[in-house]
């Protein structure tokens, strides 16, 4: 029965509607992903994306990206320039509307934009609804046009500045800073926005992406990218530190529709690219984008791939007799492995997920895009029987590697009781008593850190799992190898999940899982292969955002009784970390300075309070943004070319520390 007192508190006054700017500053995560670092970047995103628009309808060859000192960002390019009348919709400026009124713009079938990747009208809206000021500056109509908005609302009016000079270009130029009040992260990565930006240059041919870091001083951080070779051209990079089974195959098509919008049936175009790439790996990197947008969750077009390149392998291996009739067909999975593939569709109507366009959902694109892949695939297979060969083994292989697995399984991943029971495997796990989101899990390195750890925790909450000595280079082995090692063993049987194909996050016992190593050169090795680990066999852990690294001090510095703790920062030496902080001491020399070297030097009870005090630590989580990225890293670190890595470290070395 419900109770008079709450039924009276609830009437007509409760009942509210938020509009523009405020809905999206109150819930941002439904139009930007949320307030963290990755919606940071997709704000730039968003702003980029309008002009690369640009760009795909042919009136902008141009893009430049600039990240001030002050965490604003600047992107101009050389388009038309945004419309700067009034708009007789709406009243007002078609400029002020552009970034005010929500869907609102010109990507709605009035035939301004054959493809885009912002289709709903909030892109930019959004961005300036979450940004501290925004500043537009619009060249068009022999005339240079400026106004400013903040958190959403214009607070001036279009004005028409000057003149265009002579052989100035058209275009627009909008300035923002994400509002700190709103946004949690406000520090954008170089690496990141080099990445996306760089791909960009790949899929559309003949743009030019100038990206500028102005908080390098006192010579700024730039880059360009232009690329003439398309998707191709973008495979062969993805795969420039592996060993390639054979050429890239690429292909594209076209596809006419009808679809509908805002009531009129329209007649639709759809263009398709797509190129793949066999390597002697074990290791899958699909990449797909609509309309520029890096679909970082697929959709109906890498579907369409994946089930094309499937259907042609099966078709193949068992006319040209490498598949017998007793035989069983390659599954995706044994299809997919070691391969690199990327597809681009260009879509008048495409449509995603949610605002952060991570995933494609139109169904008419899955059939298509097979069709285009199965006749250029087929036709390379038939017509190269050398590398088909060497395709099919390698699918054949993983065949049998899968089929050992499985047998495996079982004895592998049922009897976990049993395994930890036995004391004769190295790193005893020392389990926490409650279970919940709430649990972590310690990977720690070392016997005698791990002593500390089990001793330092909270036994409530935390559980540890030392590891002794370097585990296991995964990146180059087959899975029976790993599944022969013990330490991988340990590590699998705790976290309760399985590897790969039969990975299941929901199996996962603890809420967190922490890599715990010295900081030192040795302890960054080691966690570079727990983390190649992690990124080969268990990656859902780390897209859920349930892995991290712990923040050891590498100082204690005690003065007057008073304990203060140092913690390393990037692109600082220890040296030059230390120097900075005895300055803040009005006697430097009476100043105690103790090193730790490793884990193993902290007593438990500085464990607790610098590494594990849920109150006062520092953890780094990992994440991967960029799947490409981090794939081309861990091959680059743990794979058999030399070269790269020795560029690799030649570069960074002046950025190491070493214990001598």
């Amino acid at each position: 029965m419900a109770n008079p007192a709450q039924t009276a508190a609830y009437n007509e006054t409760d009942m509210r509607g938020l509009e523009g700017p405020e809905a999206i500053r109150m819930r941002p995560g439904m139009y930007v992903g949320g307030t963290d670092v990755r919606a940071l970047h997709h704000l730039v995103y968003e702003v980029v994306d309008n002009a690369i628009d640009e760009a795909m309808a042919g009136r902008c060859d141009y893009v430049e990206i600039i990240v001030h000192q002050d965490e604003s960002v600047t992107i101009n390019d050389n388009g038309v320039g945004i419309p700067v009348g009034i708009n007789a919709e709406k009243g007002i400026s078609t400029l002020t509307a552009a970034f005010t009124v929500l869907h609102f713009g010109a990507k709605f079938g009035s035939g301004a934009y054959t493809a885009s990747g912002g289709l709903h009208g909030i892109g930019v809206k959004a961005v300036n609804a979450l940004s501290e000021y925004t500043i537009v500056e619009v060249r068009r109509d022999g005339y240079v046009w400026h106004q400013e908005f903040s958190r959403g609302y214009a607070t001036t009016e279009v004005e028409q500045v000057r003149p265009l000079e002579e052989g100035e270009a058209t275009g627009t130029s909008v300035t923002f800073k994400p509002d700190p009040t709103v946004m949690e992260a406000t520090i954008l990565s170089f690496e990141t926005l080099e990445n996306r930006f760089r791909q960009m240059a790949y899929l559309v041919k003949g743009i030019m992406i100038r990206l500028v870091d102005e908080r390098v001083t006192p010579i700024p951080r730039e880059l360009s990218f232009y690329f003439e070779g398309g998707i191709p051209s973008f495979v062969r990079y993805l795969n420039r530190n592996r060993d390639e089974l054979h050429k890239v195959v690429g292909g594209s098509g076209e596809f006419k529709f009808k679809y509908s919008l805002e009531g009129k049936e329209l007649d639709g175009l759809m263009l398709i690219d797509f190129a793949v790439q066999y390597a002697d790996s074990t290791n899958t990197l699909e990449m797909a984008f609509a309309n520029t947008i890096n679909t970082t969750d697929g959709g109906t077009h890498l579907t369409g791939m994946r089930t094309a390149i499937t259907r042609v392998l099966n078709n193949y291996a068992r006319k040209a007799g490498f598949l017998k009739d007793k035989d069983s067909n390659f599954t995706g999975s044994q299809t997919l492995e070691g391969l690199t593939s990327v597809v681009s569709i260009r879509h008048p109507n495409p449509q995603f997920e949610n605002q952060t366009k991570v995933k494609l959902m139109n169904t008419e694109v899955s059939g298509a895009v097979s069709n285009v892949v199965a006749e250029a695939f087929t036709d390379y297979l038939e017509n190269n029987p050398k590398e088909s060969k060497a395709i099919i083994e390698k699918c054949l292989f993983t065949q049998r590697v899968q089929d050992a697995l499985a047998k495996q399984r079982e004895l592998l991943l049922n009897d976990r009781k049993t395994f930890l029971s036995n004391t004769t495997l190295p790193g005893k796990l020392a389990d926490c008593a409650e279970r919940g989101p709430h649990t972590e899990l310690y990977i720690v390195e070392g016997d005698s850190a791990g002593g500390s750890a089990k001793q330092a925790r909270d036994r409530h909450f935390q559980a540890i799992l030392p590891v002794f000595g370097k585990m296991l280079n995964t990146e180059r082995v087959n899975i029976n190898k790993i599944l022969e090692s013990e330490k991988i063993k340990l590590v699998i049987m705790a976290l309760g999940t399985g590897i790969r194909e039969d990975f299941n996050l929901e199996k996962l016992r603890y809420g967190r899982l922490i890599l715990m190593s010295d900081a030192d050169v040795d302890g960054a090795h080691i966690r570079t292969l727990m983390l190649t680990f992690f990124y080969r066999y268990m990656e859902p852990i780390i897209t859920a955002g349930r892995l991290f690294i712990a923040q050891p001090p590498i100082f204690r510095l005690e003065h007057k009784k008073q304990v203060q703790y140092v913690y390393p920062e990037s692109k600082i030496s220890e040296d030059q970390l230390l120097e900075r902080m005895l300055k803040g001491y009005a006697e430097p020399d009476k100043v105690g300075v103790q090193r730790y070297k490793g884990l193993g030097e902290m007593n438990p009870e500085q464990l607790w309070e610098t590494t594990m005090n849920p109150e006062k630590r520092t953890l780094l989580q990992i994440t991967l943004d960029d799947a490409a990225e981090a794939d081309r890293t861990f091959d680059m670190l743990m794979g058999p070319e030399v070269p790269p890595r020795r560029s690799f470290i030649i570069a960074h070395s002046k950025d190491a520390t070493l214990d001598i």
